[in-house]
């Protein structure tokens, strides 16, 4: 693993600190699979992160920059860590990975459903037992990016990530 460590220049290497970095409502994905971080820019030890906040008001914000720049800071060769959060291209579901998106079933939230068009209703199947005999509790969930259903074949409640697509 070192000799690979060497290989790699300083922005690979804040890459994969920041699959370290999760999302502090979510533990079981990397803001990385979220497909919150749009680049990272690394020079002579100084690196500028550019994240994509998933919601405008997000209240996480100040936590997720807290551990981007724990995280950065502690790659051999940094002396500096800013964090941008940037607002283009905006974020949207389908920037999440597969890894993100079994990361979330794991966690026991059914993941939005790709090229979603918004305005149009979307299939959401249970993270547990994969059913699609679901009902929809609240579109309200316990953030603004989740809902709440009911699935009437494994009789569990679980959270669904709402989609949200470019609006451009």
């Amino acid at each position: 693993m070192e000799a690979v460590l060497q290989s790699m220049n300083l922005k690979e290497k804040v890459l994969l600190a920041l699959k370290e970095v999760t999302d502090p409502e979510i533990s079981s994905i990397s803001i990385l699979d979220l497909g919150m971080v749009e680049d990272v820019e690394a020079t002579d030890g100084s690196v500028v992160i550019k994240a994509l906040p998933t919601f405008v008001g997000c209240p996480a914000l100040h936590i997720i920059e807290r551990d981007i720049k724990k995280a950065a800071s502690e790659v051999d060769g940094v002396k500096e860590v800013k964090v941008d959060f940037v607002f283009s291209p905006s974020w949207t579901t389908d920037r999440i990975t597969e890894e993100g998106k079994i990361r979330l079933k794991e966690f026991g939230i059914a993941p939005p459903p790709a090229n979603h068009v918004m305005g149009e209703p979307w299939s959401i199947d249970c993270p547990y037992c994969g059913s699609s005999y679901v009902t929809m509790e609240n579109i309200f969930g316990p953030t603004a990016c989740r809902s709440i259903l009911y699935c009437k074949s494994c009789k569990n409640p679980f959270e669904a990530m709402k989609p949200v697509a470019d609006m451009n």
